[in-house]
């Protein structure tokens, strides 16, 4: 993955030279820590496989089980987020890193339906803030010039999760049977150590704010400092700063919808894609991943080339648009397909469109808080996103369950991708940030 630095053209070259060194020291680590958030949201897509028949989950058993994770997530996300405001990133996120991995493991013990449930739903509220307090830790750092770049690099680790996560799982589920554990088993095993490891190097290395980056140079911080000092006062004058701003104003619910409308759609694909593909190809889970990488390939073009477009433009909202038509492009395309090529042409135009819109959505979103509002209103639209992650998943097992397939399903997804695109194009831009034309 490459991170670009901001042009030195955009700000004053101390600004610009502590962005290129931001980037190059931060970017790349929370892009590792977020692959690893994702593998252990995710690899219940591959454990599937077989784990389903051993502990005797149904279809709609399981999509309550998948989506479940989220409303773990959703009850503990905003009081994490705002605890992570007053403590800081270094600690708060290695204490979620930790627990989560932990969580992880502790699926590989599950033997019936409800076990599973029940860990899935620990598991949410474990990693609780993990996303929101990462793109809250971004506004520490980067001006919103260049924001959406930096959250389009950090997110693209979730279709790069995809796309190197896809055959790992599957070789690690070839691990059956190894030590006498099935390789479902090992799947959680095996992906959730690395939460613990790196939980345990963030509490280490991560530094708060710019002002604790000793690898910065001092007037570099200063720069950086008064850079994001200035922008802040800006968004303080003229829109949201404190608390309850950040969780009553119509805006930031009108963006929790639209946020709600495309994780809806990303867990919906993602949580039955490996069982979509292994429906049609009946082969094994090694193969299975290889065949969804594909999706995920799309996805990681989509977010870099997006996010990209979108700073360079200094625009959002048709940026938001255009990738929710990709989306709903590919939605309508599954709802037909019934060969490898139509469901894999299908779910690539949706994971482009659903990754595309991360970047620009959190550009255009951080744009109008700033302090105690971003803290709580960033995490109030996670929150919202992640009920999307729960109902997801479950309306697709729950009509698996009885219809016997999936095209009503996708249907609904394309019908909600439609009414999720309507309040980006009513919604004006932020007014008091240097943010260019058309924002």
């Amino acid at each position: 993955m490459t991170h670009t630095p901001p042009s030195s053209g955009q700000y004053p070259p101390l600004v610009s030279s502590a962005l290129a060194k931001a980037s190059r020291r931060l970017l790349p680590g929370l892009f590792i820590l977020y692959i690893i958030a994702y593998l252990d949201r995710i690899n219940v897509s591959f454990a599937a496989l077989a784990m389903n028949q051993d502990i005797g989950l149904g279809s709609e058993a399981y999509g309550l089980g998948a989506g479940i994770f989220f409303l773990g997530y959703v009850l503990f996300e905003i009081p994490s987020n705002l605890i992570l405001n007053k403590v800081g990133a270094r600690r708060w996120i290695a204490r979620i890193m930790v627990s989560w991995g932990l969580a992880t493991v502790a699926l590989a013990t599950v033997w019936e339906p409800k076990s599973f449930m029940t860990l899935r739903f620990l598991l949410g509220a474990a990693e609780a803030g993990f996303f929101p307090g990462i793109i809250l830790y971004l506004t520490y750092w980067f001006p919103t010039g260049v924001r959406a770049r930096a959250v389009a690099l950090f997110m693209t680790a979730t279709p790069v999760a995809g796309l190197i996560g896809s055959p790992v799982s599957g070789w690690i589920m070839q691990m059956h049977g190894m030590m006498g554990l099935a390789g479902w088993r090992w799947l959680f095993i095996l992906e959730g150590l690395p939460a613990v490891v790196l939980g345990v190097l963030v509490w280490l290395l991560l530094p708060d704010s710019p002002a604790q980056a000793a690898w910065l140079e001092p007037d570099e911080r200063d720069a950086l400092e008064a850079q994001l000092n200035a922008e802040r006062a800006a968004v303080a004058a003229s829109h949201l700063s404190g608390l309850r701003q950040g969780l009553t104003s119509p805006r930031v619910w009108l963006l929790g919808f639209v946020y709600f409308c495309s994780v809806l759609a990303m867990y919906a694909l993602v949580m039955w894609l490996p069982q979509i593909v292994g429906a049609i190809t009946g082969g094994d889970a090694f193969s299975v991943g290889l065949d969804v990488m594909v999706a995920y390939g799309f996805a990681c073009v989509g977010m870099v080339a997006i996010g990209a477009s979108s700073d360079r433009f200094h625009e959002r909202r048709w940026h938001l648009t255009g990738s929710f038509c990709l989306c709903l492009s590919g939605m309508l395309t599954l709802t037909k397909a019934a060969s490898l090529p139509a469901v894999l042409t299908g779910a690539s135009l949706a994971a482009m469109g659903i990754w595309g819109m991360l970047g620009p959505f959190w550009g255009l979103a951080t744009s109008y808080m700033t302090g105690a509002a971003a803290a709580a209103g960033i995490a109030l639209i996670n929150s919202m996103g992640n009920l999307g992650g729960f109902l997801g998943p479950y309306v697709m097992g729950w009509i698996k369950a009885n219809t016997g397939g999936f095209t009503e399903g996708f249907l609904i997804v394309a019908g909600l991708i439609v009414l999720g695109a309507v309040p980006v194009l009513l919604m004006r831009p932020a007014g008091g940030v240097p943010q260019g034309r058309g924002d």
